[in-house]
């Protein structure tokens, strides 16, 4: 008697706790194999702050000083009822904006990719409106001249190949060459959660990729910021004075949403997830979903056998896409626009793609499908016949090198 009571003591008391704790932001989930005779708690994961709405932590650093923003419409400061700009945000603090160093797409993000954009003045601010992806890609010593800080402060997805790494690097270099320092304010990789694909080879570097990495390099533009000074990947061995705003409550294998598209042709989260994937398409002469409401959510080609694929689809002029591949023409291919969140990338779809093209010679686009690679074995590769693994399985020890590098670097 004396036993059972004891037991029904411990198991109420068990519950009560249980309870309580429900009543304080956390859940029960169901225990679907257990293992032990307690029920499992699960506390809920906190919204994810991004770096600028973290105002306390950088807004001290900007006292007094006059700056310049690197920043597109991805630049925002989230709010309970939708978001503001963070320059407008800045201005109305009395921040001494400058100017605005507006990336590939521009400030608005409204223009075609690799369209170049000219020098500007921004309708609603008056701010200045420097193009870093028209004359320059670099901002020259005179555009510095008289600023105490950069602010950067731009959403990435973590592939090389999407150029806005590439603009930090550049203008994290001119601000070493200068002696300005940098600020980077830090928002989550949606592709952070793995690295897969070809390493870039250094006698390849271009825009499309500047520093050896692999194609999809598993870190926020802030860790990567800190990765580009750590080794010494600056022209001249130089470094940057930096200063990186961290993220609050993101991991790597925290899913993240974008709320905003971070270029015109990135609409949602399917394409995100597929443009490690559908990307290498860009080198080639098959469209990937430009001039449809499905970019890099589907591919194909008029030159694609018809027979294969069950689905068609003709390429139109519209936003982000002016003229896109095969305008006008219907093209055979595949719909991927049901697939879930990826864990790696894969090379199948260019694969089968390369595989029914009835017109070989129309398929790739030499030098810029080794651009976007980042070697030249990759084309060789598919034209030799190489699977999907046997491809994949070329690049996994120059990934295991990455890893460690890597490493070193991680915030989260």
């Amino acid at each position: 008697m004396m036993l059972f009571l004891s037991n029904f003591k411990s198991t109420v008391l068990l519950w009560f706790l249980v309870l309580a704790t429900c009543g304080n932001d956390t859940k029960v989930v169901a225990n679907n194999s257990p293992t032990q005779d307690e029920p499992k708690i699960k506390v809920q994961e906190k919204e994810i702050v991004v770096a600028a709405n973290r105002t306390k932590a950088y807004l001290p650093l900007l006292k007094d000083k006059k700056i310049a923003i690197v920043a597109n419409q991805t630049s925002v400061i989230f709010k309970p009822d939708g978001y503001t700009h963070l320059v407008d945000s800045l201005l109305s603090l009395d921040v001494d904006i400058k100017q605005v160093f507006a990336p590939e797409h521009g400030f608005r993000g409204n223009f075609d990719a690799g369209e170049h954009v000219k020098n500007s003045t921004d309708t609603k601010t008056g701010l200045e409106l420097i193009s870093l992806h028209g004359k320059n890609r670099k901002p020259t010593q005179e555009q510095l001249e008289g600023l105490d800080l950069i602010l950067f402060d731009i959403q990435d997805v973590g592939v090389r190949f999407y150029t806005y790494i590439s603009t930090l690097q550049l203008v994290m270099e001119a601000c070493a060459e200068k002696g300005i320092p940098v600020l980077v304010l830090d928002r989550p990789n949606p592709n952070g959660h793995y690295i897969d694909g070809p390493t870039m080879e250094a006698e390849h570097t271009s825009f499309l990729g500047m520093t050896q990495i692999p194609l999809v390099y598993g870190m926020t533009i802030g860790e990567y910021a800190n990765m580009i000074n750590g080794e010494m990947w600056l022209e001249g061995d130089k470094k940057a004075d930096l200063t990186v705003i961290p993220l609050e409550h993101w991991s790597h294998d925290r899913f993240y949403s974008l709320p905003i598209r971070p270029s015109p042709n990135l609409p949602n989260d399917t394409s995100i997830t597929l443009y490690p994937s559908l990307g290498l398409f860009e080198g080639t002469n098959i469209n990937a979903g430009r001039g449809t409401e499905y970019q890099f959510q589907r591919y194909g080609a008029s030159f694609l056998d018809s027979t294969a694929y069950d689905f068609s689809y003709t390429p139109k002029p519209n936003f982000g896409s002016k003229y896109p591949k095969e305008e006008g023409k219907l093209c055979y291919g595949k719909d991927l626009s049901n697939t879930k969140r990826m864990n790696q990338m894969t090379m199948e779809y260019i694969i089968d793609a390369y595989t029914h093209s009835v017109d070989k010679s129309k398929f790739f686009l030499t030098s810029g499908f080794t651009k976007h690679a980042g070697n030249d074995r990759l084309q060789k590769q598919i034209e030799a016949g190489a699977t999907n693994a046997e491809i994949k399985a070329s690049w996994q020890g120059d990934i295991e090198k990455f890893k460690k590098i890597r490493a070193k670097y991680l915030l989260y």
